[in-house]
């Protein structure tokens, strides 16, 4: 229980997942990454992270040198749970807590400095609004409230933007969802529910162009056995806002299918997505690489090896940073 007679509303599986998911042991020999890869991989300003290093204690551990100091895995996990935790309802300092007593750090606990008096903006405030467009979401789709789910998915895009309201609201909902539910009949049909109102949100949030800034178009699709083409729908509708023209097969194409596909549409690009690991093939590359017309290759997504890629595919790690590159390879930038 925490102050103020708040209890997380974090259900008992889905801690545990996020747990699987981070990994709470670290070693002396783990990656680590800087401050600007740790906030566009949570869809959080820099600043943010600074803010929470400097009032909660839950900044980087590790060193470079004398100045520069990364995340390490634990550390990273605790700010996934900390965001769990504020998108299910959680203020910020109680997600803090939260975060550490999971997870707690090694070292004197630093004490935290005052919240930002009401009326004054900090650094948490996109934080917060996401938070806020989250449980308002979690409590349509758990109603199953139909109009209320796609009221909420259009305006959560149009205040937030496709890319910020994927990867700040939408996706960490129907994560938690499906984390909530997985391995029980009862309480799947929400999941469902959502996935679909956030299809058609999608679809409706991709503009048609009539003249795109790129001569040959970007195709994205997926490998043949993922099953969560969602992301791709999104990095879709992204580029389209950018006038970048795509063609998207959000339904996996078997690899023959595929290779035709890429033979005949002869794009600029080709953005293959995997989700799932151990369901990515890098062989693919090959067979939708023949023909005349050369594309550049890319690989999206946590699916994909990237020590087994070949030289010649680009792995783009998240969707914002993707959309960016895609950009900029195919036109040079923003229009």
């Amino acid at each position: 229980m925490c102050e103020q007679g708040f209890r997380l509303r974090l259900p008992t599986a889905l801690s545990a997942w996020i747990l699987r998911l981070v990994g709470a042991g670290s070693g002396t020999e783990e990656p680590t990454l800087p401050v600007a890869s740790v906030a566009r991989r949570l869809g959080v300003a820099p600043s943010t992270l600074r803010t929470w290093d400097r009032r909660y204690g839950l900044g980087p551990s590790r060193h470079t040198d004398g100045r520069h100091r990364r995340y390490g895995s634990s550390d990273i996990g605790r700010l996934e749970l900390m965001q769990r935790a504020l998108l299910s309802g959680a203020s910020t300092a109680e997600a803090a807590r939260y975060a550490l007593e999971q997870m707690p750090r090694s070292g004197p606990p630093q004490p935290e400095e005052p919240e930002d008096p009401p009326g004054v903006s900090g650094a948490d405030d996109g934080l917060e609004v996401r938070s806020r467009l989250a449980r308002r979401l979690s409590t349509a789709a758990l109603a199953m409230d139909v109009g209320a789910v796609q009221r909420m998915l259009a305006d959560t895009i149009a205040e937030l933007g496709v890319l910020p309201a994927w990867t700040g609201v939408v996706e960490p909902v129907l994560s938690a969802l499906g984390a909530r539910w997985r391995g029980a009949s009862a309480g799947a049909e929400v999941e469902y529910l959502l996935a679909e109102c956030v299809f058609a949100a999608l679809v409706r949030a991709t503009p048609v162009l009539d003249e795109p800034r790129n001569t040959r178009p970007v195709l994205l699709g997926c490998v043949p056995e993922e099953r969560d083409s969602m992301p791709m729908y999104a990095l879709a509708a992204s580029l389209a806002g950018r006038r970048i023209g795509a063609q998207l097969f959000g339904v996996p194409l078997p690899a023959e299918v595929l290779a035709v596909a890429v033979r005949r549409s002869a794009p600029a690009a080709v953005v293959l997505w995997a989700h799932r690991r151990g369901v990515a093939d890098t062989r693919l590359f090959a067979r939708v690489s023949r023909g005349r017309q050369r594309s550049r290759l890319f690989a999206c997504g946590p699916g994909w090896d990237p020590a087994g890629l070949p030289d010649k595919v680009e792995l783009l790690t998240d969707l914002p940073g993707a959309a960016d590159r895609l950009e900029h390879v195919l036109v040079g930038g923003r229009g």
